[in-house]
């Protein structure tokens, strides 16, 4: 285990976190839950109509079926509050995790590093990935669920991002594949819905430290290819259920990393044509926002969320 710990994030005085469904067919938003005592990160949906997020390094349960409109009201709002997936021998989880093409098991990145296989049932964790002397961020399972794409860190001294590149490894952490080998800062990798791709962001085609811009490299490494080519910082791109869409992160010119509490957008782009986005969403977030895939299965909506601060309303739909 590494000595290096990333400190838990909480609420600022008079913020909230937000988790947050845009539907697809009506082009609105609407708040499942608000919380003003935990900070909530990160949600997936599951199969069967629930998100899944993280918050003080555990992992929550909540529907995703909240008010129609508007935000909820009260400080905690939505129609169910989250309640905790009992899960024994796993240690502190971060907002790396995501669901298995089974519906039932989760596999979620802890703060020692390793990807951890989770029953979203409840009930005893397995540490899937091995001491291989690396950091191990997941981001992504394979289609067929044998195979996770994950961010290697290998850190020199107290740079975390000396080394970051993307890997795809075995269910019981072996066959362990570098798919891309340039050291230059990456992250958010996950496949297309056909297995086809991985996307990502990556820092490798800018001169300028912290310009992350969206990418596409086949599993076993070759037909890299640039996706987006502008002035903002893009992050963690998600292939829609349905293969025609994508949405992603999008954080403003000269950001560094993808650090919280910053004016960010959340863009849609056809996967024809990646370098003509319509920003659906404007908001106070970044980290935790969504940072790991979060669209329904059927592709008709997506979730996310965000941390306004005081009267500030924090997510404002476009039109």
């Amino acid at each position: 285990m590494s000595d290096k710990e990333i400190p838990r994030r909480v609420l600022k005085p008079g913020q909230s976190a937000r988790i947050r469904v845009w539907d697809r067919a009506t082009r609105t938003v609407r708040t499942v839950f608000e919380s003003r005592d935990r900070l909530y990160e990160a949600p997936n949906w599951t199969t069967d109509g629930q998100l899944l997020v993280n918050g003080d390094g555990r992992l929550w349960l909540l529907p995703a079926d909240g008010p129609a409109d508007g935000p909820a009201d009260g400080p905690a709002g939505g129609s169910a509050p989250p309640r905790r997936i009992q899960v024994t021998g796993l240690p502190d989880v971060n907002n790396d995790h995501v669901l298995a093409p089974d519906g039932a098991t989760v596999f979620a990145s802890a703060n020692d590093w390793h990807i951890w296989e989770v029953p979203l049932a409840g009930g005893a964790a397995r540490r899937v990935t091995v001491e291989d002397g690396g950091m191990h961020f997941l981001h992504g399972v394979s289609p067929d669920g044998q195979r996770l794409g994950y961010v290697r860190l290998e850190p020199e001294g107290d740079n975390w991002w000396a080394s970051a590149t993307i890997h795809t490894v075995g269910l019981d952490g072996q066959d362990d594949v570098a798919v891309t080998t340039d050291p230059g800062p990456a992250d958010g990798c996950e496949w297309t819905p056909e297995g086809e791709w991985i996307v990502f962001n990556t820092e490798q085609f800018s001169t300028a430290p912290g310009h992350a811009q969206l990418a596409r490299v086949r599993p076993d490494g070759t037909g890299l290819e640039q996706l987006t080519f502008d002035e903002r910082v893009n992050w963690f791109p998600h292939v829609a259920p349905t293969g025609d869409v994508a949405v992603y992160l999008s954080y403003p010119p000269g950001t560094t990393g993808h650090p919280a509490d910053l004016p960010v957008e959340l863009r849609l782009v056809s996967v024809d044509a990646w370098q003509e986005p319509t920003t659906l969403v404007a908001l106070r977030g970044g980290q935790g926002t969504i940072n790991v895939p979060s669209w329904a299965p059927d592709g008709s909506a997506f979730a996310f969320v965000d941390y306004p601060a005081g009267s500030q309303d924090g997510a404002v739909a476009a039109e």
